[in-house]
């Protein structure tokens, strides 16, 4: 895997076919935007993962990446085989969050074999560069990473393989919409209007492309206090409200914790150190509630191609 070198990748003109989710599958090369070009027909990368899921959030900040960590968790303590890509290349926090900074992946072949931890298969940029080492790198090559953590690590069979997307709508998300049959996004914001401002354009993008939205989570959405009452911090409802108005389904409102704070920078997720926690009990939910939405739109898809 040439990551850090070959920056020639992106050039290749990929078409997929045969997945079951071919509303949105196509050529990397703008096929949503009208152009015709010739396309080498394979087989489509990952054809082993049933579910392939977008954790997105119009802005940085609002607590995506520890979402997406601790539903990979959930995910996988359920019994499903889960995967999870750090696609955040210049600030990964996969590596940090699952207490695996020193550790370096091995080779079966030509590919990578992804690390494992708590169930979940893993792969991050992180994981290739030395921790102080910046990425530095324009879109087409930081297109080309995802291209290959996507076509070159041997992820074998998955029931669900989740992206943790970088904030905002550039290269790296519009590569993964473009480049592989998504069942959907998942959409990750806080209550506040600033960060719903941005929520707007995430989900206006994945629209564009033609990505089922999953749900919506609202991370952050209170402080819960010794007394049991709760300390709406950044506003009451913001995302749950929104959700509505969009005609998105809400999957859920997690409050802010210090466990979450403390299992993100020790290396085992908060999921795992207290998971009587209202904050852990709120991502199981959200975890439910999304398979239950993952099952609606394959049986959606299904029901329109039959």
């Amino acid at each position: 895997m040439s990551t850090v070198h070959d920056e020639s990748a992106h050039s290749s003109c990929n078409h997929h076919q045969g997945n079951g989710h071919s509303a949105h599958s196509s050529c990397s090369h703008g096929h949503h935007h009208g152009k015709e070009e010739s396309c080498s027909h394979h087989e489509r990368p990952l054809n082993q993962v049933k579910n392939i899921i977008a954790v997105a959030s119009g802005k940085g900040g609002v607590g995506k990446s520890t979402f997406a960590v601790n539903l990979a968790i959930s995910l996988a303590e359920t019994g499903a085989k889960v995967g999870l890509i750090d696609a955040d290349l210049y600030g990964p926090s996969i590596p940090t969050m699952f207490g695996l900074l020193n550790t370096k992946p091995e080779m079966a072949g030509k590919n990578l074999v992804p690390l494992e931890k708590f169930g979940v298969k893993l792969m991050s940029i992180g994981f290739l560069i030395d921790i102080d080492t910046a990425v530095i790198w324009r879109g087409p090559m930081a297109s080309s990473a995802i291209k290959q953590f996507i076509s070159d690590v041997d992820w074998q069979e998955l029931d669900y393989l989740i992206f943790d997307l970088p904030p905002g709508t550039g290269d790296i998300q519009l590569t993964i919409a473009q480049t592989i049959p998504l069942t959907g996004a998942v959409i990750v914001t806080t209550p506040q209007d600033v960060a719903i401002a941005d929520v707007s354009k995430a989900l206006g993008m994945f629209r564009k492309v033609n990505v089922p939205i999953l749900g919506l989570v609202e991370n952050m959405s209170h402080y819960e206090l010794p007394d049991g009452t709760k300390d709406f911090i950044f506003g009451s409802h913001g995302g749950e409200k929104f959700a509505k108005i969009q005609g998105i389904s809400f999957l859920g409102s997690i409050p802010i914790d210090r466990a979450v704070r403390e299992g993100g920078d020790s290396g085992t997720p908060c999921i795992l150190t207290h998971p009587d926690s209202a904050t852990s009990k709120a991502i199981k939910q959200a975890a439910t509630e999304l398979a239950r939405q993952v099952s609606i739109t394959n049986a959606r898809q299904t029901e329109e191609l039959s």
